[in-house]
Formats: structure tokens, sequence, C-alpha cells
């Protein structure tokens, strides 16, 4: 049996401090570029048409039109797109969520993550609630999961999707003053959980923070097959989706000891 393929583009991009429209339009170009780049699915940095910013009145939508926005150029380039927003509970909690959507070429949404780590050290948990589940969606057969940002120092929370996915999509505004921390906890999450990680940043100087990208595309075998740093632009590759063949050469996850590690924790699961 044929492994699997598709594929993917990321596109980093300097994101212009919450205008929506403005971040629309560029969004729209790439899309552009990478379709005609034979790409079948374009995803995007977190908070992707904001920024990540603190503003939640300037950001968080209750009708949903980045989702209707993005479903339109879905259908209009036949292409998935991954996407990130804010979302509207204050209402039943008082604060928002940090969305990450992702719709297939016909505009259908298969999967809405809401960040299960709020970054604290900047002051998101003041804003945001953390999320409660994780989410799965297939893209030509293959089986992805999606984490945000600061979900990447929770290995845990990896360890549990890659049971299923064999790709983990990785969006985030992560600054540059913490990008070897980045680059090593991609690398990582690859290495420990054999999956691939398609991992999206922002780049640039956004509402004051600098940003270097770094975005990347890392193998089930850590290695970095395609990367791009300091500058617009998108990584465009197919990927072939090796995973279970890999983990048969290389059978690390039948050695672990799921019932001993939830024990450590004094709970049940991971």
């Amino acid at each position: 049996m044929e492994d699997n393929k598709i594929t993917v583009a990321l596109a980093q991009t300097q994101i212009v401090w919450e205008d929506q429209e403005h971040n629309y339009d560029i969004a729209e170009k790439r899309i552009g570029e990478a379709v005609s780049q034979k790409a079948e699915a374009v995803f995007f940095p977190e908070m992707s048409f904001t920024g990540f910013s603190m503003n939640t009145d300037a950001t968080k939508e209750s009708d949903g039109r980045t989702i209707q926005r993005m479903r339109v150029l879905a259908q209009q380039y036949r292409v998935s797109i991954g996407f990130g927003w804010v979302k509207d509970c204050t209402a039943a909690c008082g604060k928002c969520e940090n969305h990450y959507t992702v719709v297939d070429s016909a505009g259908n949404v298969l999967s809405d993550y809401a960040k299960l780590h709020p970054f604290s050290y900047s002051g998101e948990d003041l804003k945001f609630q953390g999320g409660s589940s994780l989410t799965y969606f297939m893209l030509n057969g293959i089986l992805c999961s999606t984490f945000i940002c600061y979900d990447l120092r929770f290995p845990e929370i990896f360890q549990a999707a890659s049971q299923n996915a064999h790709v983990i999509v990785v969006p985030a505004n992560w600054p540059a003053k913490r990008r070897e921390h980045w680059k090593t906890l991609l690398r990582a999450r690859a290495i420990e959980n054999q999956v691939y990680i398609l991992a999206v940043n922002c780049v640039g100087d956004i509402g004051g923070v600098r940003y270097t990208g770094d975005s990347c595309i890392i193998g089930a075998d850590g290695e970095v097959k395609a990367e791009l740093s300091e500058t617009e632009g998108m990584i465009v590759l197919e990927l072939t989706d090796d995973v279970e063949r890999f983990r048969g050469e290389f059978p690390v996850k039948r050695d672990r000891r799921e019932a001993f590690y939830a024990k450590l924790s004094g709970k049940k699961g991971i």
C-alpha cells in the first residue's frame, strides 16, 4: 500500500497589527501563490489576521466572520486553509478563546481547536480561557491535529494527539528572543512522538514585538525538511505520510508505559 501524500504550504506573514481586512487581503495573495505551486492545504500563524493582541475588544468575534471569509477563499481556490482567530466567549465566562480552524476545499469546517494553555507570562490568561479538548482532521487520508504556540511547551498533549495523528500543525506568534526554544522544542516534539510537525510562525515587527519566523516542516525522524527565517514567504513541500512505516522500523511508542506515567502524576491519563 502506497503512503498518502499532500502538498502543504506554510504562509509566514508579517501580520498587520489588529487590521483584519488588510490581513485578509494578504492571506488571499498567499493562498493564490500557494495554489499556483500546487499546494492542497495552506496554514497561517496564530491569530492570523490580528497579531497576538490582548485587546480583545478589537479582535474578538461572535459572528464567525473570519471563518466565513476563509470558507469563501477555500471554495474559490479549491484548497484547505488553516487560520487563527479570537472567539468571543465573554457572555458565558467573561473571556475569549484563542482558536485555530481548518476548512477544506469545499468550505467545510474540519477542525476548530481552542488553545489549551493561555500564555500567562504575557497576560493571555487574563483575557483568554483555555480550551478543553484535542481536535483531529483528515487531509488526503492523513490524520492531523493542531496545537497553538505556547502549547509546544507541554509534551503530554503531543503524546496524546500522536497516538492517532501523523501530522501536528503548530501555528504561533513566537518571539525572536526565544527562537532557540522554538526550534529545539519543535524537533523534540517530532522526535519523541514520531510525527510530522508543521510549524508556522509570523515574522517582522508586530505590535512592538520582533519575530523571526523560523517556520519549518520536520519529519518523524526529526529531520528539518524545509525552513524559512527572517523574511516573509512560504514553505511549499510535498509531504509523504511514512509515519506508520517509520514507527514500525523504530518502534519507540510500543515501549511507552502509560499506566505507570499516570501513577506518577496521581491522575488518570498521560
